[in-house]
């Protein structure tokens, strides 16, 4: 598995309650934050409302990507 180190802050009393939670469930705090962002994702995909925040974002990307695929001259003036 491709994995990233990942840093977060937290404040104390959520770190320290994050570290009972972990322990309680017999996990490493890291996994629990892991399972916790996973679920974060699968929730956020099942939403109608951040589907359409992600379909305006690829919009947004294609225009510009559309833009730099064209020619320098056509948005440029090079002085020829």
């Amino acid at each position: 598995m491709n994995t990233r180190t990942t840093t977060i802050r937290l404040p104390g009393t959520t770190a320290e309650a994050l570290e009972v939670v972990a322990r309680a469930d017999n996990q490493s705090v890291s996994e629990a934050v892991r399972q916790a962002v996973v679920e974060h994702i699968r929730m956020r995909r099942a939403d109608p409302d951040f589907q359409q925040s992600l379909q305006g974002m690829l919009e947004s990307q294609r225009e510009v990507f559309e833009v730099a695929r064209r020619p320098l001259t056509e948005y440029v003036d090079l002085g020829d």
